[in-house]
């Protein structure tokens, strides 16, 4: 497997003055992608909430090239760029891409995992954070940290 991919749907909402999609939706959809795919590889919510860990990021950071447009068919292709090999730092890669495969919008996160009941990194990762993320589909340039 490339990368998840996903087609997404823009509603009235998610544009901004100017009829195309505002910035802070990319932020959004990214997010909600993020954790349908831990969902589908087992990582959810209930896991989570029940080992008292969780995601966090550090960076968040997103480089827009094509304006979007409500009209527009557009695909979420999610994957892993970096990862330690102990799954405990990571980052996720999500590409904007129209149906002609043009690249609008990259963006990067750069994360880890939470003891929620510490407040503090997890250490050792959660086994299953690490199963989830070495089934994740890497970028071509993945780099092992």
């Amino acid at each position: 497997m490339v990368s998840f991919i996903k087609e997404l749907s823009f509603r009235w909402s998610d544009l901004d003055p100017n009829f195309h999609v505002r910035h802070s939706a990319y932020y959004d959809f990214g997010a909600q992608h993020r954790i349908e795919i831990l969902e589908q590889l087992g990582l959810t919510l209930r896991v989570m909430q029940t080992q008292s860990f969780g995601p966090v990021l550090f960076r968040e950071e997103c480089i827009f090239r094509k304006e979007l447009k409500l009209s527009d068919k557009i695909f979420i292709h999610t994957k892993t760029s970096k990862m330690k090999a102990d799954a405990s730092r990571w980052s996720i890669i999500h590409e904007f891409r129209k149906e002609d495969d043009t690249l609008c919008a990259v963006i990067t996160v750069d994360g880890a995992w939470m003891d929620t009941k510490l407040r503090k990194l997890a250490s050792p990762t959660p086994e299953i954070a690490i199963e989830a993320l070495s089934i994740f589909p890497k970028s071509d340039d993945f780099i092992g940290l």
